[in-house]
């Protein structure tokens, strides 16, 4: 008689963890964040609550989770460096405009953000899983655009971020109007002009 061998713990544990997000993610989409619940992602992903509760310690930490993983897939942060710093920013804010204007990505988003600011554990697995990285990303670009002379040599980094972001978020956040391919094109604009380098000045420090 053949032997069998006996399954792997650590692949299977890591096909529930699989299967917990990928329900989080099928779930968030059908019924909305409000009335997503442990309960209903331990039964799509055919596990046990404590087993969700071992990974994660809230609802919205799995959903977290389930939101980078998606990320994982399409890419993760990346920022393109064509040598042009106004088509690589538009060709981060035109997708970021896309997402934030689904109404099931909106409806999931403003629900995490929520979590987030509410709970000091996840705002900090935020912050160093997904937003600091982004923001050094960025400004690792925007050094180099400065050192290409592209931007003032005495531009401030950390502004530059704020100046790229902070409006499309604004205007997200507080529904101040569509946002749409030509609104992020011309928020782009208007940061490179606040950011671009006086006449006949090129060059720049470096980092």
């Amino acid at each position: 008689m053949a032997s069998r061998t006996a399954p792997d713990p650590a692949r299977r544990s890591e096909r529930a963890r699989a299967a917990v997000l990928t329900a989080a993610t099928e779930l968030v989409a059908e019924v909305g964040y409000g009335k997503l619940t442990i309960e209903a992602i331990a039964a799509r992903a055919g596990v046990g609550k404590q087993t969700i509760y071992r990974w994660w310690p809230s609802k919205g930490a799995v959903v977290f989770d389930a939101f980078l993983a998606a990320g994982e897939h399409d890419g993760g942060l990346a920022l393109p460096d064509t040598g042009d710093l106004a088509t690589d920013l538009r060709a981060v804010l035109r997708p970021t405009s896309d997402e934030l204007s689904d109404p099931g990505t909106d409806r999931t988003y403003r629900a995490l953000v929520a979590e987030i600011l509410n709970d000091p554990a996840l705002h900090a697995e935020y912050r160093t899983r997904l937003l600091d990285p982004l923001l050094e990303i960025t400004r690792d670009r925007l050094r180099g655009a400065r050192e290409a002379g592209q931007i003032a040599p005495d531009a401030d980094l950390d502004l530059a971020v704020e100046l790229v972001y902070g409006p499309l978020y604004y205007r997200w956040q507080y529904r101040l109007g569509p946002l749409t391919h030509e609104h992020a094109d011309r928020l782009v604009d208007a940061a490179l002009r606040a950011l671009n380098p006086p006449t006949g000045v090129s060059g720049g420090p470096g980092a």
